[in-house]
């Protein structure tokens, strides 16, 4: 089998494309012969060292395929099922992987492979942030950084069918068209708009409930301006860069605010969790009232150029990488 690995972390040009020995499932495992792989963000934290893995290293975090073959023990799955997974251990920019059977959700009929690749870790984690984290009400307006992305477009669709109010920050003109066609109610370019201020005039001086963040460093502050008393900020990204230190007394003097920092291994720990997370998910895809296509795919032997694009922000939507 061939994998993409690093021996050392750095640029995208660290990445390599190198065979690797997939044997047989043990106890509790399943081989996956992969068929499309999900490209998100973390992949480059790892890839840089600011999520430090011991190397050298998979890269990859998740991917739609089928089982091949399982191990002694395993029940959750079967050879021959459509399964996807999100994995604690990188290694999913691969051919094959061995992967704990229960952390692998069946692919419902009329759902894709690449469609899964694309939405999986993604859906599952708007489902984490609109359903678990806060249970968004319609009628609520909420602010959601960074909406053209690929967990931005999932959470604007999701946002419109749960009947809220979606005030959504983008880096570009391009950007917000994107993220108003799939669902936002205001838009912000934060490139060249006080989005603090924009918000507070927005909701008539009150603020939102809850921030969305994927950004990080260069929005952290602002965003805790946009919240009303007793708001919660909810930071789940660095694409700007980590969040500096922080000064607790600082929630107090802007208003009781809560401020949490995710995962969805926490959220989905349980194998129920992931089992109702996914039968969410996929219910919104199958019905249509959330739409998610691979908007950029590469072989999975060029990883290192759609690395390249996404840490350029020359993407939109969803990456993948096809074996």
């Amino acid at each position: 089998m061939k994998a993409i690995r690093f021996h050392e972390t750095g640029g995208p040009e660290v990445l390599r494309f190198e065979a690797v020995e997939v044997p047989a499932p043990g106890a509790g495992l399943a081989r996956v012969r992969h068929t499309a792989i999900g490209v998100n963000f973390v992949d480059t934290y790892h890839r840089t060292g600011l999520y430090k893995l011991p190397l050298p290293s998979g890269v990859g975090v998740e991917a739609a395929g089928v089982v091949e073959a399982v191990g002694p023990g395993v029940g959750q799955v079967k050879a021959g099922d459509r399964v996807a997974y999100v994995s604690r251990m990188p290694g999913a920019y691969s051919e094959a992987a061995l992967v704990p059977a229960d952390r692998l959700v069946r692919i419902p009929d009329g759902v894709s492979d690449e469609v899964t690749a694309a939405a999986f870790l993604k859906g599952m984690t708007v489902w984490m942030l609109l359903r678990r984290i806060h249970a968004v009400k319609p009628g609520e307006s909420v602010l959601f950084h960074a909406a053209a992305g690929g967990v931005g477009l999932i959470a604007m669709q999701w946002l419109r069918a749960l009947g809220a109010r979606a005030i959504a920050t983008v880096g570009s003109d391009e950007k917000g068209k994107l993220a108003l066609a799939a669902g936002a109610s205001d838009v912000i370019v934060y490139t060249r708009e006080d989005f603090a201020k924009r918000v507070r005039e927005l909701t008539k001086g009150e603020g939102v409930p809850v921030v969305y963040d994927s950004v990080g460093r260069s929005t952290f502050e602002g965003s805790l301006d946009c919240l009303s008393p007793a708001g919660l900020m909810v930071t789940y990204g660095n694409a700007s860069g980590p969040v500096p230190p922080l000064d607790v007394s600082v929630l107090a003097a802007k208003g009781s605010l809560f401020l949490t920092r995710p995962t969805l291994f926490s959220y989905t720990a349980r194998r129920e969790d992931l089992e109702e997370g996914a039968r969410e998910l996929f219910a919104v895809l199958l019905s249509g009232k959330v739409r998610v296509e691979a908007s950029h795919r590469w072989p999975l032997a060029q990883a290192a150029d759609a690395h390249r694009a996404l840490e350029g922000r020359r993407t939109t939507g969803s990456i993948i990488l096809v074996p």
